[in-house]
């Protein structure tokens, strides 16, 4: 046990915040209107890392969890097509946004979940995680990515000059 967690759960947190963490700094550059291929290059492959290394824990029925993970999954491979194959060219660039966006989103809303679980004042809050903290503090991080899904698309044009 390390930081009361085991081998395999301290592994599988710290890639998720890694993930989250290069998360923002990619999602910062978009607004810039910059891209920032290093920090991309790890926030997509520690994002596909944590939801793969999710399904390495035992499990006996199909979570939500689980259901999040897959879906990431399927829009990473989106992002990750349309960055490499489409070269965020024309619509692939919106496409990339979105789907790059919605992966960072699910990794913040997992956070959101081990954070109310796991810190006893916000636990206290909450306990079931279906009282109005919980709903609220989730709507807040759901209304900000799509705020910033909607500035990022206005603003990120790899293949534009800045002005």
């Amino acid at each position: 046990m390390i930081f009361g967690m085991p081998p395999f759960t301290l592994v599988h947190t710290l890639i998720s915040l890694i993930g989250i963490a290069s998360g923002f700094v990619v999602m910062y550059s978009w607004i810039q209107a910059k891209r920032r291929h290093g920090w991309t290059a790890v926030f997509l492959v520690s994002t596909v890392l944590t939801s793969a290394t999710g399904f390495g824990f035992p499990f006996f029925v199909l979570l939500p969890s689980h259901k999040i993970g897959i879906i990431s999954l399927v829009v990473l491979a989106v992002a990750i097509f349309a960055g490499s194959v489409g070269r965020l060219a024309g619509r692939w660039r919106w496409i990339y946004v979105v789907c790059a966006t919605l992966a960072q989103y699910f990794n913040v809303f997992v956070l959101v979940v081990q954070l109310f679980r796991r810190v006893p004042a916000l636990q206290r809050l909450a306990p079931t995680q279906s009282e109005p903290p919980f709903a609220v503090a989730q709507l807040v991080v759901l209304g900000l990515f799509v705020w910033f899904t909607i500035v990022a698309l206005k603003r990120f044009r790899p293949d534009q000059p800045l002005a």
